[in-house]
């Protein structure tokens, strides 16, 4: 991470690194000249100019399907760059399922995906993060975390609530060793996500993925006493959540 005099960056390990946030994320990141493990389902995804400087770079494979995936990243990592300063869980997956309407299944990879994929990325990581005395882990929740609505999908709703919960295990689970854990909370976001949901928000109202991206970059800036637990940024106005 950022040291005190502002010369050196940590290694930072972010999935779902291949497009929409991502990829902004990759990209802000590497221009503030931190190191980056990159998981990906398909490593010929990630952007080739960022793989390319593998000094810097490495290109893990990550899948949230594969129970022994999150460690075998984790594993890499450390193996490439002997340490790991921050985790960024970003991966995740959108399917429609409401109460009365939808198949079980879909609900069964989004839990995979968006809960249980961060879970072991987590739990194998925090040794390595508790070392240096103030490792970060961000996970890119939702409004949806925060709230229901009768036009979202429930199951993605319920996901992301959880992963609001594990946002918090982990803060209280590493903060006597300077890990701090924030939960990022966006709302629609112009990427491939959601681009066929007629419910989502206008595309003139959505956030920039380079929005999202420069909200990690001043999360990850920022020192153990001054923690956010939970950052929201609304696109439209709402009741406080």
């Amino acid at each position: 991470m950022t040291q005190a005099n502002g010369e050196e960056r940590g290694v930072v390990m972010l999935s779902g690194a291949s497009r929409g946030i991502g990829a902004a994320i990759a990209q802000r990141l590497y221009n503030d000249g931190y190191t980056l493990s990159l998981g990906v389902r398909d490593p010929a995804s990630v952007d080739p100019a960022l793989a390319a400087d593998t000094a810097r770079v490495l290109v893990g494979h990550y899948d949230a399907f594969d129970a022994a995936s999150p460690a075998a990243w984790v594993a890499a990592t450390l193996a490439r760059f002997g340490r790991i300063d921050a985790l960024i869980n970003n991966a995740g997956i959108l399917l429609e399922i409401v109460l009365e309407q939808g198949d079980e299944s879909a609900l069964d990879q989004m839990w995979e995906v968006n809960v249980k994929g961060p879970f072991r990325t987590i739990r194998a990581a925090m040794p390595a993060l508790r070392m240096g005395g103030r490792g970060r882990v961000i996970n890119v929740a939702s409004t949806d975390g925060k709230r229901y609505r009768p036009t979202d999908s429930i199951g993605y709703s319920m996901t992301k609530h959880a992963v609001m919960a594990l946002t918090h295990a982990a803060r209280f689970d590493g903060w006597e060793s300077g890990v701090r854990a924030t939960a990022l909370c966006p709302g629609a976001v112009d990427t491939e996500l959601i681009a066929h949901f007629a419910s989502a928000s206008p595309v003139a109202d959505r956030l920039r993925p380079e929005t999202v991206a420069d909200t990690i970059a001043f999360l990850l800036s920022l020192p153990n006493n001054a923690t956010v637990a939970e950052l929201v940024l609304n696109t439209r106005l709402e009741p406080s959540l």
